[in-house]
């Protein structure tokens, strides 16, 4: 799944972007899911800190080497985890839960990322369904 949002313009702040460019989607995703609305210290040896256990250490030294000795103030990137969520296959009541929104607040995500990106965010199959032959 790496690199699927990094072709498409993302709807989100700036610094987002640059992350999800430099860092792929999966390690994008661990930071923020480790981050999220926080500032963070980027050391210039990444073994300094506890990234290399939250986002891998393939993820810190590519911070490390864009923001090294600064501090980066990591997005919450909601509509981007809200995605990563749904296609996990996590109800709108979970999203809700794990974003600190309500479900009509992750619904309006929803709507919004139909429009923007049409191919992403679909329910997997429900769980203990076959597909008829």
């Amino acid at each position: 799944m790496a690199g699927a949002m990094n072709s498409m313009e993302y709807k989100t702040s700036d610094i987002a972007q640059v992350l999800l460019d430099l860092l792929g989607e999966d390690d994008f995703f661990r930071l923020v899911e480790a981050h999220a609305g926080m500032r963070l210290y980027i050391p210039a040896d990444p073994h300094r800190s506890s990234l290399p256990d939250e986002i891998g250490l393939s993820a810190a030294r590519k911070l490390a080497g864009e923001y090294r000795g600064g501090y980066i103030k990591v997005p919450l990137a909601r509509q981007f985890r809200a995605l990563r969520y749904r296609e996990a296959g996590l109800s709108n009541k979970e999203v809700a839960r794990r974003l600190g929104l309500t479900e009509t607040a992750v619904e309006d995500i929803f709507s919004k990322a139909r429009k923007d990106f049409p191919d992403r965010g679909k329910n997997p199959k429900p769980r203990g369904l076959r597909q008829r032959h």
